[in-house]
This record gives C-alpha cells, sequence and structure tokens, in this order.
C-alpha cells in the first residue's frame, strides 16, 4: 500500500475497505533533472499530454487563419450532431448525484467513519464556489439572461422550414413576463443542478478511492472496480491522459474569455486598447500572479486567493440587490426557481425539439465545458472534503453553489432585464463581454463597481488558474499531490500559453471548439465513471450494512 508519507494523501481513519493492491504511487515516475529543477512525473502520461500540448500551441499559432475555420467548424457540427448524447449525459449525471443523497451510501464518511473535515464550513464554500465557475459568473452573468430574454420576446422564426432564432423552447413572443420567465429558467438550467452534479460525481469517486479506498488521488483509481490492476497500465493511462487534454482546454477556454471580460473593462473604464495584444498581456500578468500562488500550495496560496475572491464577490452581489430593483430581486430569487422547476422537464429533454440553435449553441455547448472541468473541479473538490460524509458532501456541492448561482443570476441578470425594460437599450446592444459593465453603469458608483468587477474577472481567473494547475500536476505526477513545485509552474504557464493560442486562433469559437471537442471522449469516461462509482459505495462497511 501507498505511504502517506510519500504521497500526502493521509490513511483512512476508521473502518474501511481498503484495496488491497501492490500497486505504488510514483512506481512508474521518472525524475529527470534540468540545472537545479528536479522534477517527478508519470511515465507515460506527463510525456504523451506534454508533446501533444506543445505541438497544438505551435500549431494553432502558426496557422491562425486556418485555425479559425477549423474550430469554428468543429464547434458546430459536434454540438449540432451530438446534443443529444451531452443532454441524455447530463440527466444521469444528476440522476446518480441525487440518488447518493437520499440512499443509505450518504452515511458514509470520507476518509474513513473517524475523520474530521480539514476546512471549516467558510473556508471549504469559498474554494468549492470560486474553483466551480466564477469567471463563467461574471462573463454569461448578464449577457445570457438578456439575451435569452431579447431571443424569447422576439419569439419564432423560420427559414425553408428551419427555426433561425436563438429562443429557448417555443419562445414567448411578445409577452414579456414570459420572456423574463423563460429566460430565467433556461439561464438558472445551465449553472444550475446539472454543471455541480457532474462536479459532484467526479469529485465523491476521486474523494472515495483516495481517502477510503487506499488509491492514488487521479482519475485511473475511480474505475478500479471495472479494469482492476489494469487500471495501472493503458486503460488508466488513457484515462488520466484525456483528463488532463480536458482540464487543461477547459481551463483555457475560461481564461480566454476571463481576459476577454477583463480588457472590455479596462477599455470602458480606463480606455485601455481592447485588441489582442492586450488580452495576450493581461493573460501572461495573470498567468504569473496564478503561478506565486501555486507555489506558495493549497493552503496559503489557493484557499487565501478563494476566501478574498469570495468576499469581493459577496460585495458587488450586495451592492447590485441593494442599488438595484430589490424588491424584484427578492422576489425574483423565488419566481425565478418556481419557474426553473416548470421549465426543467422541456429544457432537459433532449428529444422532439426545434430549438436547434438554444439547444445546441447553449445546452450542448455548456454541458461539453462543465464536463471539461469536471477532472480539475473534481479533484480539487475532493482535495478539500476530506472528513465529511457522502450525503453532506453531495448537498453541499449540489445545491449550495446552485442556489448561490441562482440568486446571483436574478441579481444581474434580473437588474439588467428591468433596465432593459426601462429603455436602456445599450445594455443589450453591447457586446458580450462589456454588457456587465453597461448594466453597471446604470447603477450609483459606476467607476467603484465596475473597478471590483474587473478585479473578480482577474482573481476569478487567477484562481481557476492554480486550483487547475495543481490539479493536472497530481495527474501527471502519478496522483502525488507534493510533487516538485517546478511542475507547477510549468503546468500554470502552459495553461496560459494553450489560452493564448486559441484565442489567436479562432477567438471565442475556438474557445468554445476546445472545450465542445475536449468534453466528448470524457463525458464517456465519466459515464462509465458512476458504475464504478456505485461499485464503489456499495463496497464500503456502512454501504453493506445499508443494503444488506
Amino acid at each position: 500500500m501507498t505511504d502517506a508519507q510519500t504521497t500526502g494523501i493521509p490513511e483512512p481513519e476508521g473502518p474501511t475497505n481498503i484495496i488491497e493492491t501492490d500497486y505504488e504511487v510514483g512506481q512508474d515516475n521518472v525524475q529527470p533533472s534540468i540545472g537545479a529543477l528536479t522534477f517527478d512525473v508519470h511515465n507515460p502520461v506527463f510525456a504523451i499530454s506534454g508533446l501533444v500540448i506543445v505541438s497544438f500551441v505551435i500549431i494553432t499559432l502558426a496557422l491562425q487563419n486556418e485555425a479559425d475555420a477549423f474550430f469554428t467548424g468543429l464547434r458546430d457540427w459536434l454540438t449540432s450532431k451530438l446534443d443529444w448524447f451531452f443532454l441524455i449525459s447530463g440527466n444521469i449525471f444528476v440522476l446518480m448525484s441525487l440518488a447518493v443523497i437520499v440512499l443509505p451510501w450518504g452515511s458514509i464518511r470520507i476518509g474513513g467513519s473517524e475523520a474530521r473535515p480539514d476546512f471549516g464550513y467558510p473556508a471549504w464554500f469559498s474554494m468549492l464556489f470560486a474553483a466551480g465557475m466564477g469567471i463563467g459568473l461574471m462573463f454569461y452573468g448578464v449577457a445570457e439572461p438578456i439575451g435569452n430574454f431579447d431571443a424569447a420576446l422576439a419569439g419564432v422564426t423560420e427559414e425553408g422550414g428551419v427555426r433561425t432564432d436563438w429562443a429557448p423552447l417555443a419562445g414567448a413572443e411578445g409577452d414579456a413576463e414570459g420572456a423574463r420567465r423563460l429566460a430565467m429558467a433556461a439561464t438558472i438550467f445551465h449553472w444550475g443542478l446539472h454543471p455541480w452534479a457532474i462536479y459532484g460525481v467526479v469529485a465523491l469517486g476521486l474523494a472515495l478511492f483516495a481517502y477510503n479506498k487506499g488509491l492514488p488521488l487521479t482519475m485511473r483509481s475511480i474505475f478500479y472496480p471495472v479494469f482492476g490492476e489494469r487500471v495501472w497500465g493503458w486503460p488508466g493511462h488513457i484515462i488520466d491522459i484525456l483528463a488532463v487534454f480536458a482540464t487543461l482546454f477547459g481551463l483555457a477556454t475560461s481564461l480566454g474569455l476571463g481576459a476577454q471580460q477583463a480588457n472590455a473593462g479596462l477599455s470602458f473604464l480606463f480606455g485601455m486598447p481592447d485588441t489582442d495584444v492586450t488580452r495576450v498581456l493581461l493573460i501572461i500578468c495573470i498567468t504569473a500572479i496564478a503561478t506565486i500562488s501555486v507555489v506558495a500550495g493549497l493552503d496559503a496560496g489557493v484557499r487565501r486567493l478563494s476566501e478574498i475572491n469570495m468576499v469581493l464577490a459577496a460585495l458587488l452581489l450586495l451592492f447590485v440587490i441593494a442599488t438595484g430593483p430589490t424588491l424584484a430581486i427578492v422576489s425574483g430569487f423565488f419566481l425565478n426557481l418556481a419557474a426553473y422547476v416548470e421549465y426543467l422537464p422541456a429544457l432537459s429533454n433532449p428529444f422532439g425539439r426545434e430549438d436547434d440553435n438554444f439547444r445546441q449553441g447553449w445546452t450542448a455547448f455548456y454541458w461539453a465545458w462543465w464536463i471539461s472541468w469536471s477532472p480539475f473541479v473534481g479533484m480539487f473538490i475532493a482535495r478539500v472534503s476530506r472528513g465529511r460524509t457522502v450525503r453532506e458532501f453531495m448537498i453541499a456541492v449540489l445545491l449550495v453553489p446552485s442556489l448561490v448561482s441562482v440568486l446571483w443570476m436574478t441579481s444581474f441578470g434580473g437588474t439588467a432585464i428591468s433596465l432593459i425594460g426601462a429603455g436602456f437599450n445599450d445594455i443589450s446592444e453591447a457586446a458580450l463581454e462589456l454588457q456587465l459593465f453597461a448594466m453597471l453603469s446604470h447603477l450609483p458608483l459606476t467607476s467603484i463597481s465596475s473597478f471590483v468587477g474587473i478585479i473578480l474577472v482577474i482573481v476569478f481567473f487567477c484562481t481557476s488558474s492554480d486550483s487547475g494547475s495543481l490539479v493536472i500536476d497530481t495527474i501527471t505526477a502519478g496522483g502525488k499531490v507534493d510533487a516538485p513545485t517546478a511542475q507547477r509552474v510549468f503546468w500554470a504557464t502552459f495553461e496560459g500559453l494553450v489560452a493564448i493560442a486559441l484565442l489567436l486562433g479562432g477567438g471565442l469559437a475556438a474557445l468554445q471548439a476546445a472545450a465542445v471537442s475536449t468534453g466528448l471522449p470524457f463525458t464517456i469516461v465519466l459515464l462509465l465513471g458512476c458504475y464504478a462509482l456505485a461499485r464503489g459505495l456499495m463496497s464500503e462497511p456502512r454501504g453493506i450494512a445499508a443494503l444488506s
């Protein structure tokens, strides 16, 4: 079995069903040195992942014009042909998460029956949420609700018998209140239970097999019930390599969006040029900050940055609630939840729908994006969730962030829709990355709130990058969580380079294509992972007792 001192993973405390294996963490690792720098990397996961990613960056930067057309075509083909697969998979992950909460498995404690949490609730929730979707909420918090609202209000349009509009479902032509309800329901659908269920399934699998089963903290460990000892060979290598690709390109998508929005905010507030050069410089600077946080470590760097982030996010949220249509926001929170429940069956149904643009361009992209993020967010959540019961863990991961997302979207999106109804059409006419700042310009203290918004985008950028670097490093180090610092710096640097390559090689289309294309193979991996997770939970002592 592995040694807690060498792997950084604590031994189970209390009765658990340890998996006995001859595999030792790091046994396939190599330790090359470059000058004073020493590496400790898994062979062949690190080598294949690194070479493919380096080649991708070089080719994309060398063929920028060709890359633009390629990425656009790839994104459109994947979302149009496989939207049904992504939607069905998302539903399966939600059902799996809910089953874990209500079944007797919920009483199992991560790390053993005597384990206690490493972090208190405030720090735990901060890290959960900051890592999960911070940049996305900033980028789409205003843009998506008003986009859905405008499309729903305009109603259905057709050319040659094919819908050309972007309205969810059948829209709500001419009905402002109906359009608002449908728009908010559709937005919450994309940011509520489904993404957090994806994260939760991956996180629970990693935590269970690492802290209860004694296996390395890496994606392949989840699949031990399926492959047995073969998981340490090529089946496991492929799973970990796919996890690295999904994590890196999913992160790059978010980092590219964050750079676009930060640049737009700085241009809006200070007149900074809104150009590719500026965005590249922003990515370089912010990647440097993230690298410093990574070097500082999980507790000193990532945790503190996450907590700062959540304080700023809470302040901006409270500001919008206080200075916006306060009563409408408070009542809208409950009304939007009701609308979400009402429209959830129709929005999650993959068949018999005609809203192709919305279903393929929004939902399928989002599901692939969340899935590409799942190895990163899942492993990060697993690392900070030892000592929680399975039920406590899944309720926190599934419900708490979902409710916060509802409040965020209601506050920012609802305020924007109210302002548009009052005649401030400049919000909907602004570019996607500028719509947040256009909305804030109609509230008091515009300069201060916009500046806080820019800082939030940057810090969310940093928390995503530093958390992702820690996770990729763990995977490519064969499950070691205390690998040399130089490796974390390497991956933090490459996240920035990939984001730059995608941004220059095709902009938003390239970023979206990267998320979708890496999310597809990993969706298949995660569906198999649900089966392996159920097997793992059933083998735990409390699971056996409860089911007998």
